[in-house]
């Protein structure tokens, strides 16, 4: 019983010491007082109170940029390049390809198995064999071809 006793006061007293050398630290010095205007430099002291004023009506200023087309190329580019530091990494080669990749990628597992992309195949296949024989003539196999992408349309503002 004495022990509990002596172990629960000497816990109460660790806690108040700590307690009041919290608040101790806790209290900020006041700030450095203001510096004395005689302590400035000559400049600051003696500068004009009110600003100078100029005639803008003589002065002209840079160009504006002008826009430059980009050739089909530029923009291909311009759309791998995602930090735009003129560089291609592997990384930024491959972020295109991410949701193409999560199509095939039918349990989520980030592997692509042989069933997986054989299933998205058989399904393109059966897609595009219109009359069931299973074969492609040229014409169902023309289905198959990636879409073309639709214009962007400017808005009508």
């Amino acid at each position: 019983m004495n022990r509990v006793l002596l172990g629960a006061l000497g816990a109460l007293m660790l806690v108040a010491i700590g307690v009041f050398w919290w608040q101790g630290r806790a209290i900020e010095a006041p700030g450095a007082p203001p510096p004395d205007v005689s302590e400035q430099p000559p400049i600051l002291r003696d500068a004009p109170t009110v600003l100078p004023s100029a005639d803008a009506s003589t002065m002209t200023g840079p160009k504006l940029p002008e826009a430059v087309e980009m050739t089909k190329e530029q923009k291909r580019f311009a759309r791998y390049d995602r930090n735009n530091d003129s560089i291609i990494t592997r990384n930024e080669m491959l972020a295109t390809r991410v949701n193409a990749f999560r199509k095939l990628d039918v349990d989520g597992n980030n592997l692509l198995t042989f069933e997986e992309w054989a299933v998205s195949t058989v399904k393109k296949f059966e897609g595009a064999d219109g009359d069931r024989n299973g074969r492609l003539s040229p014409g169902e196999f023309a289905t198959t071809r990636p879409k073309p992408r639709a214009p962007a349309t400017r808005c009508a503002c």
